[in-house]
């Protein structure tokens, strides 16, 4: 009967030591997944910056393509008489859209007639990244084909 009540005295004294450490809480859960998380977005956070940056661009050379080809043809063979519309927007309406703009949000620039690269009747221009024309980002139309043979 002793060796039963010293047992069970023991059990007793296991199981009030242990009554402090039952385990993680909460708020020290959420601070590891926080910690993890930021190391997580200093690893990967550059690259997938990156990728989202070149898959604009290359959205931006679909899109300039998209204006210069498809719909510069419905629009030719919606007005027979005319060799450009007045503007970029109203090519717009031929793909659906309200107004013409690149990825950026900046409007796409319309290149025709005399204002047109030689050799080329109709041109779309985005300025790129950096929102400025004539510097090494811009994505134009007459030459995606030339930047994909190289």
């Amino acid at each position: 009967m002793e060796t039963s009540k010293a047992s069970s005295s023991n059990a007793a004294a296991a199981r009030a030591s242990l009554v402090g450490q039952a385990g993680m809480t909460l708020l020290e859960i959420l601070i590891v997944l926080a910690i993890i998380a930021l190391v997580m977005g200093f690893l990967f956070g550059p690259r997938l910056m990156a990728m989202f940056g070149q898959s604009r661009t290359e959205l931006a050379k679909s899109v300039v393509q998209r204006y210069a080809s498809e719909a510069y043809a419905r629009w030719s063979m919606d007005n027979p008489g005319k060799n450009c519309p007045a503007d970029i927007n109203e090519l717009a309406k031929y793909n659906d859209e309200k107004e013409a703009k690149d990825p950026w949000g900046k409007p796409l620039i319309l290149l025709c007639g005399d204002s047109a690269p030689e050799g080329v009747q109709l041109g779309v221009v985005s300025m790129g990244a950096d929102n400025k024309l004539d510097t090494k980002d811009d994505i134009k139309s007459w030459q995606i084909h030339e930047t994909k043979s190289e």
